[in-house]
């Protein structure tokens, strides 16, 4: 059966990679009868311009190169607030609605991984996947922010004919709700095990390696800054790869630290090199109810090049017992003897494929794809 599939994006499709990249990649790739429309958060003009950067219209529907025209992007363009009212996400899922019925599709399955969307649950009527990848709910926003998002999870979680969640905090948390599916994270293992050449940007001093997307959600910054004052003891450097959000007073303390080294963003195919490099990868993170609610896809990625680990005491890391775990006020101590020599990689085993999500998804697809057809026919 034919499976035509919108999903609903936290992330731009871009070069680095996340959970809805891998998996939607994997399913088209896999069957030759799948459409996809990824919807990719809309372009704000007006936010732009209060931010200083120039301002654009989304770009609208767009096919991917690669999947034989059955991938294709959308991004929207949103030109007043949320806050306005609740007629900008109406707006927004009548355009959707209009992109999706110029294509022909009358039937298909929706998937909404943004909390903030669930007003796309009206724009087709069809059977829904909300898939959980972070607890949006526990992290800290302002008092309209958060109770913008609280709603959206609730509704999704009442009325989404399946939830998916990738990890055993929000297994406990939503399952608490209503019946919920874990599927996990994982890995390219093959990518990730391929050796790859130094980065010529990865400092030639031993490397302690933190990849991921920086924010304060998740990194926490007093601890970064206390570990790379003992790197720098240790005749080192802390190396900082991924998206940079982090607020421009937290960036500057970073930047300003002679043995902080903060590179952006790099994209899929390059970050093997850097792990395989790295005298240790690092974790330093916030521990706290957001990030207990975490499957950190760099769990599976740290895994797989077989670097030593060492991680604040977060949901996933804590559970390895090859991955050193001290305290906050040990934890810079720990990085620093890391560097003290290098240690050969190791082969960590058995590693968590998303070659193996991707079977799991494309059942869950299945079965919701069938509850449609069952429903159209129905109505005819």
């Amino acid at each position: 059966m034919a499976i035509r599939l919108v999903v609903v994006s936290l992330e731009a499709w871009d070069e680095v990679w996340r959970r809805n990249q891998h998996l939607v990649d994997g399913l088209v790739r896999s069957d030759p009868a799948l459409e996809v429309v990824f919807v990719e958060p809309p372009a704000d003009p007006l936010h732009a311009v209060r931010s200083g950067s120039a301002a654009r219209r989304g770009q609208g529907l767009r096919v991917l190169d690669g999947y034989g025209g059955r991938l294709r992007l959308y991004q929207a363009t949103k030109l007043f607030p949320r806050r306005a009212g609740s007629w900008v996400d109406a707006g927004l899922a009548r355009d959707l609605r209009r992109v999706v019925a110029g294509l022909g599709w009358t039937s298909g399955v929706l998937w909404v991984n943004d909390p903030g969307s669930a007003g796309v649950l009206d724009a087709f009527g069809w059977p829904c996947l909300y898939d959980v990848t972070d607890d949006w709910v526990a992290a800290r926003r302002g008092a309209r922010e958060h109770d913008r998002v609280a709603a959206g999870d609730a509704e999704l979680l009442r009325r989404s004919d399946e939830v998916v969640v990738c990890s055993e905090g929000l297994r406990r948390a939503k399952g608490a709700l209503r019946p919920v599916r874990l599927i996990p994270n994982a890995v390219d293992v093959r990518r990730y095990r391929t050796p790859q050449s130094r980065p010529a940007d990865l400092p030639d001093r031993p490397v302690a390696l933190y990849v991921g997307t920086l924010h304060e959600d998740r990194l926490d910054v007093d601890l970064v800054l206390r570990t790379a004052d003992r790197v720098a003891e240790a005749g080192g450097v802390l190396v900082l790869v991924g998206p940079d959000l982090l607020t421009t007073q937290n960036h500057a303390r970073l930047s300003a630290h002679a043995a902080v080294d903060v590179l952006g963003a790099r994209g899929r195919d390059a970050v093997p090199g850097y792990l395989q490099h790295a005298h240790v990868l690092v974790v330093p993170h916030l521990v706290d109810d957001f990030t207990e609610s975490l499957d950190p896809i760099k769990l599976y990625e740290y895994l797989a090049v077989g670097r030593p680990i060492v991680s604040t005491r977060v949901a996933g890391f804590r559970d390895e017992a090859d991955v050193v775990t001290p305290d906050r006020e040990h934890f810079p101590v720990a990085v620093a003897e890391s560097l003290a020599e290098w240690a050969p990689s190791v082969d960590r085993g058995s590693v968590a494929d998303w070659s193996e999500r991707v079977s799991e998804f494309r059942a869950v697809l299945a079965g919701l794809a069938a509850i449609g057809a069952r429903g159209a026919e129905a109505d005819a």
